[in-house]
């Protein structure tokens, strides 16, 4: 297991945890981010990550991405 900020740009990933307190995880399950959900990076930018999660693309902080667990 490994934070999403690892992740090479275009593999699909499977999400296995997502930590941070519970407004963190409300936020991120509010965004699409849920554990055994298919997720793959689109693009970094300065440390930040555009992913591909439900069809849709989400920009998410580095503070964020380190939270989900793939």
């Amino acid at each position: 297991m490994m934070p999403l900020t690892f992740a090479d740009v275009g593999q699909a990933q499977i999400i296995k945890r997502i930590g941070g307190s519970p407004e963190v995880k409300k936020h991120l399950e509010d965004l699409g981010f849920h554990v055994g959900g298919e997720i793959s990076v689109v693009n970094t930018i300065g440390g930040n990550l555009i992913v591909n999660v439900k069809e849709c693309r989400v920009a998410v902080s580095k503070e964020l991405a380190n939270k989900i667990m793939i």
